[in-house]
């Protein structure tokens, strides 16, 4: 399966969400490949630091820039998983990525100018289906605030409903100290002791499923 995190807009948490999918794949005992398609190597550069650890689950990893339609399709006969981190921006790899992918997951913050970039996402991802019908697209609340009395979320999901062709997740991120952590140690947050955290990611992970 290959399920492509992407974005119109950096800073999302698009990185975050593809490692801690990986993370949380792994040690449920899957074997799963990592596509950095970014050349910020947010991705690979977690994964650099995971090999320093002996008591984490394995998750592979490839770099892959320009048009990575062929070597999605050849990574998943390999794997059971593909995860692709592709480059926040209307990007070849986000485009070909799409004509390849099963799932595509789109993480944005609940704030105007990541909702702004949804209509030039909707025209990529319309001529994206017209060559991968198949294609599947969620959408992720991502960096939530921790404090109830900010309505930014409910906000957000009024919002995507005029996007019918962008399935909203029940599942979100919040915006927590441990996923920076997590990140800086080449871990996911399912492996860090913050049940809050681990719980969403959980979540995450069964409802793409």
């Amino acid at each position: 399966m290959i399920i492509l995190i992407g974005s119109q807009k950096g800073g999302c948490g698009k990185s975050t969400t593809a490692v801690n999918i990986c993370a949380e794949l792994a040690k449920s005992g899957h074997d799963v490949v990592l596509v950095d398609a970014d050349r910020q190597c947010t991705a690979a550069n977690w994964i650099s630091d995971r090999l320093s650890k002996t008591n984490v689950a394995k998750v592979h990893c490839v770099q892959k820039y320009e048009n990575i339609r062929e070597t999605l399709l050849d990574l998943n006969q390999r794997y059971e998983y593909v995860v692709v981190d592709a480059a926040g921006r209307d990007s070849r790899e986000l485009r070909t990525g799409m004509t390849a992918a099963h799932l595509l997951l789109i993480p944005f913050r609940p704030s105007q100018p990541d909702l702004d970039t949804l209509p030039k996402l909707r025209e990529i991802i319309t001529q994206a289906m017209d060559l991968n019908p198949q294609l599947k697209v969620f959408g992720l609340l991502t960096m939530a605030p921790t404090n109830p009395v900010i309505n930014e979320e409910a906000e957000a999901r009024e919002y995507l409903q005029d996007y019918p062709e962008i399935h909203l997740l029940n599942t979100f991120v919040r915006d927590r100290k441990v996923y920076r952590d997590a990140m800086s140690e080449g871990l996911g947050v399912v492996e860090m002791d913050n049940p809050k955290a681990k719980n969403e990611i959980e979540e995450l992970v069964k409802e793409i499923m």
